[in-house]
């Protein structure tokens, strides 16, 4: 919401360049299930609100996000597509870009609380809800609150987390913050709009993510322009919505991270203290955005609250490595061959591959597209695996790519989950044709194989923290 690097103990205030807990986005419901279906629009006067609905559950859901969004790009980050996702997996989730943001019209009157609490409505008239359970963070948090409390016949119950009722100081609620402090540090963040200098204060968990720190560049700069982020200090300094909480008659529940760098803790609590029979629940961190560090915590209570029920036990974990292959350039060698000798090609390589995996102690998990997806008890035996499928290929005149990683993974029924599988995926795609490539942690676990490799140098891994050493299998050692 805001810059608050003066207002917090500089113990507080720094940036870090560490990643705790940011394995975990790759974690419960790492793979993406859901579809979100097509960008959709309602309508509230003359403005035009864009929303997206995904999920089947038997609960309604209507997301009302903080100050910034675009339902594009949120779903670019891997964190974010997962929170997401995870909330799909037992609601149906509506979300909605405010007026004046993302793909929402950008000249639709004044931005107000009580425009966005109307836009909310229409969104659900549109989407076909006539009853939705609110769940509202940072800015959303507000609006959020005037819905319950003016349309309580539309709300079925209300979670809000960052969040407050009035953010700047006044008589008789010291918890604000100090209008100078605001107008002083709103200016800065207005001025550094568009780069990923806030992170700092909004994730500083994973501040140095370099994937991160570019999507939240491109989120700010296609989610809301500087006369919008103008407009909304202006509002920041007036916003109150103190009067309405008595008024809240649905189920509330208000989180905060216990070290929230942009919405103090205070401020949380005075709304939860405000709201008749709210519950108030700390979680660890200090990460101020909803997807950042470890978002299980968050959405363990909002899944409970919700449904009523305590989440699902977290999924059976084991250590394997990972394998992808892909054929290369199939589609150019399908139109060369024609339908009838491509498919006859593609069933040979199938059942000669599935027969090498079979020789090396493989589990085949799933075929994808025109590669596959198989997990090996060792290492070795994985590598192994890859260079007879690459030589399968080449006796049939296909080129193939293969990756590996080891790692822990999640067992989901007859599928896996989890940052292995990603980062396996993710090397795959560094692989030149007829390459096998690996992290490192697969090199070093097989010295002494016989295996043989060549290092590539640290490479980024796209929406997995931090580099990865790749190794490119040098040698056909004796298989």
């Amino acid at each position: 919401m805001i810059s608050l690097a003066h207002y917090l103990p500089k113990s507080q205030a720094r940036s870090r360049s560490r990643l705790p807990g940011a394995q975990r986005c790759g974690g419960r419901y790492a793979r993406s299930l859901v579809d979100w279906g097509h960008i959709r629009y309602a309508r509230n006067g003359d403005a035009s609100i864009a929303y997206r609905v995904g999920g089947e559950g038997p609960i309604e859901l209507l997301f009302i996000t903080g100050f910034v969004s675009h339902l594009e790009l949120v779903f670019e980050l891997p964190a974010a597509r997962r929170f997401f996702d995870r909330l799909a997996s037992f609601a149906r989730v509506i979300v909605f870009d405010k007026r004046g943001m993302g793909l929402s019209d950008r000249d639709a009157g004044a931005y107000t609380i009580e425009n966005v609490a109307g836009d909310a409505v229409a969104v659900l008239d549109a989407a076909g809800s006539e009853r939705a359970a609110l769940l509202g963070v940072s800015e959303g948090g507000p609006a959020s609150v005037m819905l319950a409390a003016t349309r309580p016949d539309r709300v079925s119950s209300m979670a809000l987390y960052g969040t407050y009722a009035r953010l700047t100081q006044t008589e008789g609620y010291p918890e604000g913050i100090p209008l100078d402090v605001l107008r002083e540090n709103w200016s800065a963040f207005s001025a550094s709009w568009g780069s990923p200098a806030s992170l700092g204060l909004f994730a500083p968990s994973m501040a140095g993510d370099p994937e991160l720190r570019e999507w939240w560049g491109r989120m700010m700069r296609s989610g809301a322009s500087p006369g919008v982020i103008e407009t909304l200090g202006e509002m920041y300094e007036r916003l109150d919505v103190r009067g309405l909480l008595d008024s809240v008659s649905v189920p509330s529940l208000i989180l905060y991270r216990a070290d929230d760098q942009i919405t103090p803790p205070a401020l949380s609590k005075a709304l939860a203290d405000g709201i008749p029979g709210a519950r108030l629940v700390e979680l660890p961190g200090e990460d101020h955005l909803f997807c950042a560090a470890d978002q299980d915590a968050l959405l363990n209570e909002v899944e409970e609250f919700l449904t009523g029920r305590p989440a699902a036990a977290e999924p059976e974990r084991a250590l394997a490595t990972v394998l992808f292959t892909d054929l290369v350039d199939s589609t150019a060698t399908a139109a060369e061959l024609g339908d009838r000798r491509w498919r006859s090609l593609l069933e040979q390589f199938n059942r000669l591959t599935r027969r090498e995996l079979d020789r090396h102690d493989g589990r085949l998990v799933k075929t994808t597209g025109d590669g596959l997806l198989a997990t090996f008890d060792g290492p070795a035996r994985g590598v192994r695996a890859a260079l007879a499928i690459r030589d399968v290929g080449s006796s049939l005149g296909v080129r193939t790519r293969a990756g590996l990683h080891t790692g822990e993974c999640e067992l989901i029924a007859d599928d896996i989950g989890g940052l292995a599988v990603h980062i396996a995926s993710r090397v795959e795609g560094l692989a030149e044709p007829d390459q096998v490539a690996t992290t490192g942690t697969v090199a070093d676990l097989v010295v002494g194989s016989g295996l043989e490799f060549r290092d590539i140098g640290p490479h980024a891994l796209k929406g997995v923290p931090g580099e990865w050493r790749i190794n490119v299998v040098a040698g056909d050692a004796e298989s």
